[in-house]
């Protein structure tokens, strides 16, 4: 059972990795072809695009995957197909009319977009509504199904569709709208292809829709408050991406230019370093979630308490890993990746929120499987008002990085929320002394990274610090984790051991 996990997070892990480097230069590709105008209609219409799907499907697909988990503890083979036909109704009756107002009420468009001409291209767009939300409840169902291998090659393919597609559709346009809209078109003949996809490989495996009467009360009531918590994410960054440049402009007399470039530095370069992490902890999660669902249902209290154990102390370990190398070449991939000071400024001072980010990850999606959604969903707001408070009360006193404090808090406070729920939930389950080693193991890594860096600084260019540093102090948290059995070899002997 635990080899089975361990390959799995492995190979989530690095169809996820392909993915997301796939997707990075389809974006380096697009910014050269469109330009930046025709790159900002394009993402204009997908983040309010993004909105909708949020709202519409954000929550579906775990609650699905758990209640697949819950039913097959059960032996329930019909209740896990009701599932995911509850799935699909819950879906479809909210983006089809969605998706039929949008289309026909063009007032509503021009209160959406202040360009008038991404109206047309989001209304190309509209019909993936509909489409990947389906989608993702067939994603749900893989993952109670514990089908990873299908979930990743689909999400894999999708993207490839997109990519290649989107590089063949815009080589050689000049006019950056028929640039966005031929990639948005690319990005909709995607949205299809994974919908067919999945459909056909649901069917295939034995998977049928039946009457979902009884799944759609817990449906909706485990779901509602995870589609909360994200769709108030996405608001809550919209509204930080406009009051924080304004308060900037306020407090330093900055130009709009000076102060949506501060932003854009911080929020567009700085944080997507330091949410490196999250993938990995997304690939654990999907794996994790089904199996812990159904442990919980089956009343498997040993098992359950090992799961969460071994979860918590991944998330952590993740984070200890990663941590030195932010901390001591911050500067240095700041100026590789952007040529940007500040960036790497930010990520070196901000790289110790890795540890809190990560627990509330992992917890929030531990507990979630544990039917605790309304729980995670309060100590999330009780995060975001930390954020907001600081933005508001601390931006005149260090700038921008009143966001990044915010931020930190807030995952500080759903991280110990959640721990001590888990501690309740699960009577015994150790974390503690373990990640108090792991805070001497980064402090000693930092000081012994930052000593490597000041020896070749002088010798090399940064390019060569950081292939130089980065597996040194990789290579020196590992050993000191080995050394006092915090890392064992055997997850990695199992990965690569026959079944």
């Amino acid at each position: 059972m635990k080899q089975n996990i361990y390959r799995s997070a492995a190979l989530v892990t690095v169809f996820s990795t392909i993915e997301k480097t796939l997707s990075f230069f389809y974006r380096v590709v697009l910014s050269r072809i469109l330009g930046a105008e025709g790159l900002g209609i394009y993402q204009i219409c997908l983040s309010v695009f993004a909105v909708f799907l949020t709202a519409a499907s954000s929550g579906i697909p775990v609650t699905v995957s758990r209640l697949m988990a819950k039913n097959g503890a059960a032996g329930d083979i019909r209740g896990k197909n009701s599932a995911v036909t509850a799935g699909v109704v819950a879906t479809l009756v909210f983006t089809v009319p969605i998706a039929v107002i949008l289309f026909f009420s063009k007032g509503l468009l021009g209160l959406l977009f202040a360009d008038d001409r991404c109206e047309n291209i989001f209304l190309l767009l509209l019909p993936g509504l509909v489409l990947t939300s389906i989608y993702s409840v067939m994603r749900g169902s893989f993952w109670g199904n514990k089908q990873f291998l299908p979930y990743s090659v689909i999400e894999l393919l999708e993207d490839s569709v997109m990519v290649v597609l989107g590089c063949v559709l815009v080589f050689g346009v000049t006019d950056p709208v028929l640039g966005a809209q031929r990639a948005t078109l690319a990005v909709l003949i995607s949205y299809i292809f994974s919908f067919a996809v999945s459909l056909f490989w649901y069917f295939k495996k034995g998977g049928r829709f039946s009457n979902p009467k009884r799944q759609l009360k817990p449906l909706f009531s485990a779901s509602v408050p995870i589609t909360a918590m994200r769709t108030s994410t996405s608001v809550i960054n919209s509204a930080v991406a406009v009051l924080l440049p304004v308060l900037l402009m306020n407090a330093y007399g900055l130009t709009n230019s000076e102060a949506i470039s501060l932003y854009g530095v911080a929020i567009g370069m700085s944080v997507p370093i330091l949410f490196i992490p999250s993938s990995l902890i997304g690939s654990i999660s999907v794996v994790v979630a089904p199996e812990l669902s159904e442990n919980y249902y089956s009343k498997k209290t040993e098992r359950v308490k090992f799961d969460v154990e071994k979860s918590v102390k991944a998330a952590i370990f993740i984070a200890t890993l990663l941590i030195p190398v932010l901390f001591v070449l911050g500067d240095e991939i700041g100026e590789f990746l952007y040529s940007n000071q500040m960036s790497g400024e930010i990520v070196q001072r901000c790289s110790f929120i890795l540890l809190p980010m990560c627990l509330s990850m992992i917890t929030t999606t531990i507990l979630n499987s544990m039917n605790c959604e309304k729980r995670t969903l309060v100590y999330y707001f009780f995060g975001a008002a930390a954020m907001l408070v600081s933005i508001f009360a601390l931006t005149r006193f260090i700038g921008v990085y009143s966001y990044l404090i915010g931020l930190s808090l807030s995952f500080v406070i759903t991280a110990v929320l959640n721990l001590l729920l888990l501690r309740k939930k699960c009577e015994g389950i150790k974390f503690i002394k373990y990640t108090l080693h792991s805070l001497i193991v980064i402090v000693a890594a930092c000081a012994f990274g930052i000593m490597l860096d000041g020896i070749i600084s002088a010798y090399v260019s940064p390019i060569f610090q950081i292939i130089i540093c980065a597996p040194a102090c990789l290579a020196f948290t590992a050993a000191f984790l080995y050394c006092l059995e915090m890392f064992t070899m055997r997850p990695f002997k199992k990965l690569i051991s026959k079944s």
